[in-house]
């Protein structure tokens, strides 16, 4: 039924009842979701479920304000979960090469980092003090006093008996010298050998026995000497304990309760007693040590490097790591230049967005995870080990082959959401087998949602909770139906209202820029309204210079008079941010032939497959309708005039259609209406995308060459709820200046081009006299009979076939 639309049927206004956003509840974080129940019910399951692999996928275009909407609702969900653990990482006094990590409550870490600080300082103070003491040097002397008697009794003894064997001993650089005594007076090398042979026989002979005595000696002399230096080690070791005994303990009490850390401080107390003279050294002066930071290094291995601190959390974290680089997610091992070296230890670990969010929540960009060296694998293997490791890039290459440090892994359970398009989902599914393993979860964020009362209400909460985030004037009731409206425009669907809020956020913010200017104390309507024309205006320049070159007869449109096989059609061209309507004059050639409906466009690869497919689908649509009682002999051209780019769509094959019937039966189309929809092979008129934007494409030329009160648009009727025109066209068609027609079938498309009735098959197969179908079916027939007369073109086309 040919329908010719009323203002009210091409514009759904919203409630004039709305309030305005500053009266309207704000959402909280869980409702800011709005819309999309279906992605709200995944994200539930998939944070509740503890099992392995039910990490989350958040798909969806961007624009939806999913990144914002996740993180506010993890945010909330996180506050009912417990705070997780700290970590941190210390010396391995057994292997320094890989330093410990422990596991400590909510912040402790912190407080045992300043602990550790607290008593090596103490530790340093104390010790030089107690071993400069006069106390200490008593001990000392007593320690050494006892064994340095048995020393010099050793050292007598052995002198005596080298009296009575006719030597002395003499110290000397080499050790002790055995000088031969004869007639009290000690020999040098010239006196002793002016002796006789037999007197330096004999004297020899004393000597070798009692050298070996002198071994055995010395030997005494060196265990005593290892006595004295075991002794005084012993002595300091026992002095330095009691020293740092006090302290050691207080940390052994504070923290009995976790053993990792009892372990680390008995390992701390032996090594400063295996270590004691770096504490009790003096210190050097700047001439003796220019490099004053030498001096600490021999420190560093107490400290307490602070990986993980939630200290000041109040729940569970939720990281959002927008840039996910390896290192920005697992964290580095820095290295700094000692004297030209460099050189790093396990103070310089640093902690990445993976250790931030454990036990907890981590937000992920997928293209940036995936585009990322390193950072999928690497992610990947995180979650089906659990556990983080710290590692260099280039070790996991094979590149680097010097001994670096490899701290423990810590243990992972965090629940990662990434955030992407439907298309990296699908890539992932197709071409990634662990990606199934390890995110279970899918939560699809839609583009629409219903526009139900409720949904506009919670679509004005939105707006005021939106504007006191970002510190705007609120709209009144006037704007907040023009946002609404603008909405369903963006979803181009009178009963659905788009969930891409970053384009309605900037709406927000420009129309608040020009109530600003303004003055005004309330966003309004006409604020609104500036805001869209504007962003339009800034974005049409193409649009406008199209319009330009139709109005000045450089490209051939006509929205005045009836030409035979000539119709305008409706396309939608897009750049970038903006897409526009334009007509394209669409015409129709035919002949004798058996050819059929031979597309130009296709001919000259112009044509895109889904044009195609509707090209060929008119000539089922002929065969169906006019061939039952006599063969299709038809030879027909239709192409898009003065178009020198693809083309590629269905929705101008009802154009192509009407352009075809009207060449068939001479009966011209009115120019003044142009033509949108996708034709079936039973003559249905089928739903088409864009059509908002091909109406007012073809109402701005109709515009710039004068309207005259006959032009308008014939749109299928399925596409009557997805008007959303602009306001100037709705008071034009009210005005009677323009008009907007919806049909179901190609004969009540056919009726409103032409004026002429389409025509109904009577029981006897013909049609209704002087009707469009009756003439067409006569010139087909005519055709068919002529093509008798040329029996060599027949014999010619089997033969090519």
């Amino acid at each position: 039924m040919i329908r010719e639309l009323v203002p009210e049927d091409l514009r759904k206004e919203c409630d004039p009842q709305l309030m305005a956003c500053d009266t309207t509840e704000d959402l909280s974080p869980l409702e800011e979701i709005i819309g999309q129940d279906r992605a709200v019910r995944a994200l539930r399951f998939g944070i509740d479920i503890a099992e392995r692999g039910f990490n989350i996928f958040v798909a969806g275009v961007p624009g939806t304000g999913k990144t914002t909407a996740v993180k506010d609702f993890l945010e909330e969900v996180a506050k009912t979960k417990p705070v997780p653990t700290d970590w941190c990482y210390v010396h391995n006094f057994q292997n320094p090469y890989e330093p410990n990590a422990i596991s400590l409550p909510p912040g402790m870490a912190k407080i045992f980092q300043k602990d550790m600080a607290n008593f090596i300082q103490e530790v340093r103070k104390n010790l030089p003090k107690v071993f400069e003491s006069d106390e200490y040097a008593r001990k000392r002397e007593i320690t050494i006093g006892a064994i340095e008697k048995e020393r010099e009794q050793l050292f007598a003894e052995l002198n005596m008996k080298a009296q009575a064997e006719g030597f002395i001993l003499q110290s000397s650089p080499i050790g002790l010298l055995t000088i031969p005594v004869v007639k009290g007076r000690p020999l040098n090398e010239k006196d002793f050998l002016s002796l006789s042979p037999e007197v330096r026989a004999e004297i020899q002979k004393k000597r070798d026995v009692l050298e070996a005595e002198l071994r055995s000696a010395m030997r005494q002399l060196r265990g005593l000497a290892r006595k004295t230096d075991e002794a005084i080690r012993k002595m300091d070791q026992e002095v330095a304990l009691y020293t740092i005994e006090f302290a050691m303990s207080e940390l052994k009490e504070k923290y009995k309760n976790h053993k990792e850390i009892v372990d680390y401080l008995i390992a701390v107390q032996n090594d400063i007693l295996e270590n004691l003279e770096q504490f009790v050294s003096e210190p050097k002066t700047q001439a003796q040590q220019p490099f004053p930071w030498v001096e600490e290094l021999p420190f560093r291995k107490y400290e307490v490097k602070v990986v993980v601190d939630n200290s000041s959390l109040r729940g569970a974290p939720v990281v959002l790591e927008q840039n996910p680089t390896y290192q920005n997610l697992f964290g580095r091992i820095e290295k700094e230049a000692r004297l030209g070296v460099l050189s790093t230890d396990f103070t310089m670990i640093h902690g990445g967005s993976l250790h931030a969010a454990n036990g907890g929540y981590l937000v992920l960009p997928a293209g940036e995870t995936l585009g990322n060296m390193f950072t999928w694998d690497s992610l990947k293997r995180a979650l089906m080990n659990r556990e983080i490791m710290i590692e260099e890039a280039g070790e996991r290459l094979g590149f680097i082959t010097t001994k670096g440090l490899k701290p423990e892994p810590i243990p992972l359970n965090v629940k990662v959401i990434l955030i992407g398009s439907p298309l990296v989902y699908e890539l992932l599914v197709r071409y990634d087998p662990q990606f199934k393993e390890l995110f279970k979860v899918k939560a699809d964020f839609d583009t629409v949602m219903d526009r139900t009362e409720e949904n506009m209400r919670k679509y004005a909460a939105f707006i005021c909770t939106f504007c006191k985030k970002e510190k705007l004037k609120h709209l009144d009731a006037s704007a907040v139906s023009k946002i609404i409206a603008y909405g369903s425009r963006l979803a181009e669907d009178q009963a659905k209202l788009s969930t891409r809020f970053a384009e309605v956020a900037d709406i927000i913010r420009e129309a608040n820029f020009y109530a600003v200017q303004e003055g005004s104390n309330y966003i309004t309507a006409s604020h609104v309204k500036k805001a869209i024309e504007e962003k339009i205006y800034r974005s049409n320049l193409i649009q406008e210079k199209i319009k330009e070159m139709i109005k000045r007869g450089v490209l051939l449109i006509d929205t005045e008079g009836s030409v035979v096989g000539q119709v305008n059609g409706l396309s939608v061209t897009g750049f970038g941010d903006f897409s526009f309507g334009m007509p394209s004059r669409l015409t129709a050639s035919i002949g004798i032939g058996r050819e059929g409906v031979v597309d130009i466009e296709r001919e000259a690869k112009l044509g895109g497959p889904i044009h195609t497919k509707g090209v060929l689908i008119l000539s089922g649509y002929l065969s169906n309708k006019y061939a039952q009682d006599k063969p299709l002999t038809l030879s027909a051209r239709l192409v898009f005039e003065q178009s020198y780019s693809g083309v590629e769509g269905d929705s101008a094959s009802s154009a192509e259609l009407y352009a075809l019937l009207s060449a068939l039966s001479g009966i011209p189309i009115k120019q003044s209406i142009a033509v949108t929809g996708s034709v079936n092979q039973k003559g249905e008129v089928q739903a088409i995308g864009g059509v908002n934007e091909k109406i007012e494409g073809f109402y701005e030329v109709c515009k710039a060459k004068g309207l005259t009160g006959k032009q308008g648009v014939m749109i299928p009727e399925s596409n009557v709820q997805n008007l959303m025109l602009k306001e100037e066209i709705v008071e034009a068609v009210k005005a009677g200046k323009f008009h907007i027609y919806s049909v179901k079938t190609i004969d009540e498309g056919i009726e409103v081009l032409t004026g002429v009735k389409a025509g109904n098959r009577k029981s006897d197969g013909t049609f209704e006299e002087n009707t469009v179908n009756s003439k067409v079916d006569k010139r087909l027939r005519e055709m068919a009979e002529k093509l008798k007369e040329f029996p060599e073109a027949e014999a010619s086309k089997r033969k090519e076939e």
